[in-house]
């Protein structure tokens, strides 16, 4: 018997699904037996030893791993996946796994940073191959960070690159490297733009155009430049284009919020804090005697107060407590976006970008705004020859005019700045003070327009190999508007001015190139002629007294009294260079320079003068015995000496004529213009000459994971520029003449390390120390006491130069503390003045107790960055410190109270700790006696800080995302500046030096957020 069943439908499509199921699953597990596997494998060096810490990633993810101690790792991937190996100190290597399980990898040192291409005077050289003493500034760490001026990415960057801090929107700050070399030639730091010399302000060039910025420091690197080197040399290189270059767009946009360091530290006093502050000062009215720490409750503030702050008889005060700080200040922000094209083909490449700051700085109408244009074009019509145009414009407004910062912060609260129809009150205080506010409700256009272009010519000459010649012809303009209009100068009459600017020069290069190698045989030379000329022309009008300023600064016509003034003037510098480059068996390198420089500004005698340079280098690393020590990957020795050259400011040689009115003819004449010698020509003057020597180590330890700079130079200054006083009996005050000697040394390195590298954390870290001192070794010659010693130039404070000492060096009398009631005090002091150490015991302060305190000079400058990097996170942190050791980097932080007539009308600043009988440990005097103290010494005090100067903290989306949207970087930012100061130095910043002056002006703290996009 046969027994069927029949199988539900239902039942059926399940077994189905089932049956699918468990083919899926087995095709599944062999298709990923067959592409995926666990590689495994070993990684090692050249020399076959294994290499911990490998990082091992898959392309175009994020999934990686590490090689243990053994340099082994294991990594599940793709048979058709590759493998990206990298490492601190070796090169990249990516490796195709095309099914196999296993591989052997060997990793080859990488010898790019070494390699690196840095730019040095008329051309490049590799990094490895310079025996002068260049460094490069890393811009890369300092993307983010709240910099309109190109100026703010070098401070801290690079020892012995010394670089302040700007007060105001757009400001350059002060530039210095390696110290002072002379008295009375030129100070400024040589700026070279794409190859030509740079004389606009660095507030005109957009820092995001920027590509690098080295700098050049001794006298073998700057040599080519001649006597506009002697301070040094930065050279700074704009971005291009490339051949054969996709077209690339770059987006960036930040906005910042700024404020002071200083917080409410140094506000000015509000009304009570105004009035206490008053009675104060009338403590021996407001305090009973003896003692004037118990109240007086007869005494009453209205009795002392100014009579503008009253009513009539002083029955009332007014009743305002007005707050000029908030009125004349606002939150500071920078608002900053930056669009750029370039791209290249065969024959060209190009790169055009525009850009927009709008600065608004704390104090109100402190307003930067600049618009920046920039064409790097270059066209390759044949493969020996190349032209090409680097070009920028940029336009900066900086309208509008300040309150009085330092007005404002005297001002009582208790007086308005409008009366009851909203008018300004020129002199609130009804003296020559006048109202903070004049200086702000005026009109005012300040325009500057600055222009620059390199237009070259490129030739690798056919029939030689190696030949290459070059021509320059470089190009700066600047044009210049300020145009003011105020009813409240003049005497309340009006003043009306304009000023017209306007300056040019050209710089015409011919530079040959010749470079060969023959066996172990390197050489280069270059040889260069070229000329530079300068033009300035002003032209200034104004007038004073109008009946009315509707027409603003349109109706100079319309004054009662019209002045008018014009100047003008020419420079005009020409030049010779060879310079040639040796290297032997990639080991032993030589550079030998010759500059000879001629310059209009010298008299006859001495137009032109020429100055040698000579260094050497040998790359230890590359010998064999030292090539057997593992832990050394790369180390050099160099040494350099050489003669620079200074030039004497323009026309300071010569004898100048000028024009007065002092003729009168017969009796009652007019009077009738004149001209007169002003100045002494001194035929005979030289140029100032440095004899400078410099050695450096470089180095490079445990696969390259730490490496590092070491510097010493030794600078001596001879026939120094200066203006030396004349007799009175010669009818001139000075004479511009060569003189004495100037010692300049200093010592200078940078430790870099990569404290770790894993595969998705990274943790690099730099330090940076830099110290200079110098001293005068001679002067004069003079010795007008016959003593048998030469004689200082003696003056109180800083003014004075002392042989044996450094150029700032601070000869003043000194402070020690402050007259306490029942102190017995000396002869003309004063109680609640500072006291003045007799410093010769004669109980009497003279001109005899002046004594040596310090100098204004640092003992050392450091700087510390930190970058962390994870997976797509980066983090960087810089800090940046100068300290002045036991008596150097001192301020002048002297602040007095006087009581007369100015001291009760006048506001304060909070944080000012004034003495009293009440506060006998106060830090400043105050007296109230009438009469000021015999000798009223400077307070100087440390001003040595630590500052967080930047911190940056930034996003960047992964690969697979931008492959998606097609896009080549997106970035996302915040940043902070000036975050924290560690200083025991009262006042508005160590940095800049100023006190507790009530004119100061803040530092600013910064925040800023954006975003960077790159199609």
């Amino acid at each position: 018997m046969q027994v069927y069943f029949e199988t539900p439908k239902a039942q059926l499509n399940q077994w189905r699904k089932h049956i699918r199921f468990l083919t899926l699953v087995t095709v599944g597990f062999f298709i990923s037996s067959t592409l995926f596997a666990q590689i495994s494998g070993v990684v090692s060096n050249e020399k076959n030893e294994p290499l911990p810490g490998v990082s091992i990633t898959i392309k175009g993810t994020t999934k990686g791993t590490v090689t243990n101690n053994d340099g082994k790792f294991s990594i599940s991937a793709a048979n058709t996946e590759t493998l990206i190996f990298s490492y601190i100190g070796y090169k990249t290597q990516e490796i195709a796994l095309n099914s196999k399980s296993k591989i052997e990898v060997t990793l080859l040192e990488d010898q790019s940073a070494l390699n690196e291409v840095v730019v040095v005077g008329y051309g490049t050289q590799k990094k490895v191959d310079l025996t002068g003493s260049v460094a490069r500034v890393n811009l890369e760490v300092r993307e983010g960070a709240p910099n309109t001026n190109i100026a703010q990415f070098m401070q801290g960057a690079v020892p012995g690159l010394n670089v302040g801090v700007a007060t105001n929107s757009g400001g350059t700050p002060p530039i210095a490297i390696r110290g002072q070399t002379t008295l009375g030639g030129n100070r400024n730091v040589l700026i070279i733009l794409d190859g030509i010399q740079y004389n606009g302000s660095l507030s005109s060039i957009n820092p995001i155009d920027i590509a690098s910025i080295d700098v050049l420091k001794d006298a073998s690197s700057t040599a080519v430049y001649g006597a506009q080197a002697a301070n040094g040399v930065i050279l700074i290189t704009s971005k291009k284009g490339g051949y054969d270059k996709k077209t690339t767009v770059s987006f960036t946009s930040a906005y910042t919020i700024q404020n002071p360091t200083v917080g409410a530290a140094l506000k000015p006093y509000n009304r009570e804090q105004f009035l206490t502050a008053l009675a104060e000062g009338f403590y021996d009215q407001a305090y009973l005697a003896p003692n004037y720490t118990e109240k007086n409750p007869n005494f009453d503030v209205r009795r002392v107060v100014d009579a503008t702050m009253a009513t009539p008889n002083r029955t009332e005060l007014l009743p305002n407590d007005y707050n000029w700080a908030d009125e004349a200040t606002n939150t500071g922000s920078i608002i900053e976006n930056n669009l750029s094209i370039s791209g290249g083909s065969g024959k060209a490449q190009y790169l055009l970008s525009g850009s927009f700051v709008d600065q608004k700085g704390y104090i109100i109408n402190d307003i930067f705004k600049r618009n920046t244009v920039r064409a790097n074009l270059e066209i390759r019509p044949l493969n020996w020859l190349k032209f090409g145009l680097v070009s920028s414009g940029s336009f900066v407004n900086q309208d509008g005019a300040e309150p009085s910062f330092g007005v404002l912060n005297i001002t009582s609260p208790l007086l308005v700045p409008y009366d009851a129809n909203g008018n300004v009150i020129p002199n609130p205080t009804n003296t020559v003070v006048p109202n903070p506010f004049n200086t702000y409700f005026v009109d005012d256009k300040d325009r500057n327009n600055y222009l620059f272009a390199n237009v070259f010519a490129d030739v690798d000459i056919p029939f030689i190999k190696g030949l290459n010649y070059r021509m320059n012809f470089g190009n700066n303009g600047r044009n210049s508007e300020r145009y003011t209009s105020s009813q409240f100068e003049g005497n309340l009459t009006g003043r009306v001015s304009k000023r017209l600017q306007n300056y040019y020069d050209y710089t015409f290069d011919n530079i040959l190139n010749y470079t060969k190698t023959f066996g172990k045989n390197e050489i280069s030379s270059t040889l260069l002629y070229g000329a530079i000329e300068r033009k300035f022309n002003e032209t200034f009008v104004e007038g004073v007294g109008f009946s009315r300023l509707n027409l603003s600064f349109n109706e100079l016509g319309n004054a009662d009294v019209r002045n008018a003034s014009s100047t003008s003037n020419r420079q005009a510098l020409a030049y010779q260079m060879a310079r040639v480059n040796y290297k032997y068996d990639n080991k032993y390198l030589l550079t030998a320079t010759i500059r000879r420089d001629g310059f209009s500004g010298f008299a006859k005698n001495n137009k032109s003068a020429i100055f040698p340079t000579f260094a050497l280098g040998w790359i230890a690393s590359e010998e064999a015995f030292i090539k057997n020590i593992s832990a050394i990957d790369f180390l050099k020795f160099r040494v350099g000496y050489g003669i620079a050259g200074n030039q004497t400011p323009a026309f300071s040689s010569l004898a100048l004529v000028g024009v007065n009115q002092s003729y009168i003819f017969g009796n009652g004449g007019a009077t009738a213009f004149g001209q007169q010698v002003n100045s002494l020509g001194n035929d005979n003057l030289k140029w100032e000459r440095t004899a400078g020597l410099n050695v450096g180590v470089e180095f490079g330890l445990f696969k390259s994971r730490l490496s590092g700079t070491l510097e010493y130079y030794n600078n001596q200054t001879y026939d120094l520029l200066f203006s030396v006083p004349l007799p009175n009996l010669t009818g001139f005050g000075n004479i511009q003449s060569n003189v004495g000697q100037l010692s300049n040394k200093g010592i200078e390195a940078t430790i870099n390390y990569d404290v770790f590298r894993g595969q998705n954390f990274k943790w690099n870290t730099s330090f940076n120390v830099w110290g200079n001192a110098n001293k005068i070794v001679k002067l004069t010659g003079a010795d007008n006491n016959k003593d048998g010693i030469e004689d200082d130039i003696v003056a109180t404070g800083t003014g004075g130069l002392y042989i044996g000492r450094s150029i700032n060096t601070i000869f003043d009398h000194q402070a020690d503390g402050i007259y306490q009631l029942n102190e017995e005090r000396l002869p003309g002091f004063q109680l609640g003045g500072y006291r003045v150490v007799d410093q010769n015991g004669d109980k009497d302060i003279t001109a005899l107790d002046r004594a040596f305190l310090g100098t204004l000079e640092p003992k050392f400058r450091m700087s510390w960055q930190n970058n962390f990097t994870y997976k797509q996170f980066s983090l960087n942190v810089f800090f940046n410190s100068i300290q002045g050791g036991k008596d150097g980097y001192l301020g002048n932080n002297t602040r007095t109270y006087f009581r007369d007539d100015n001291a009760i009308r006048n506001n304060d600043l909070v944080g000012v700790d004034y003495w009293s009988p009440s506060n006998p440990d106060g830090k400043y005097a105050r007296v109230i006696t009438g009469t000021r103290s015999k000798v009223e010494p400077i307070l100087y005090e440390k001003r040595n800080f630590i500052r967080l100067q930047d911190v940056t903290f930034s996003y960047e989306l992964p690969s697979n995302i931008l492959k998606k949207i097609k896009a080549d970087r997106i970035n996302f930012y915040v940043s902070g500046k000036n975050l924290l100061t560690f200083t025991k130095f009262e006042g508005w910043d160590p940095e800049t030096g100023q006190g507790m002056i009530t004119d100061g002006r803040p530092v600013l703290r910064g925040y800023t957020g954006g975003l960077m996009l790159t199609f």
